[in-house]
């Protein structure tokens, strides 16, 4: 079974890079201090890499 990921955004994505935006979005977030869970894949931890001081990641037992 794959490990999952609890991604929390605790910054707000207003004033970022587009590209910035559009990985949060991409990740599913819609409103800020929203929580999603993903599957832990090499596509996701890209993601979060360059996004890294917006969010939080906790991996989900």
């Amino acid at each position: 079974m794959a490990k999952k990921l609890a991604i929390t955004q605790v910054r707000s994505g207003v004033g970022r890079k587009f590209r910035h935006r559009r990985t949060l979005a991409a990740l599913g977030f819609k409103k800020h201090q929203q929580t999603v869970v993903h599957d832990d894949s090499p596509a996701i931890r890209g993601m979060l890499r360059r996004v890294h001081y917006l969010v939080q990641v906790h991996e989900v037992k």
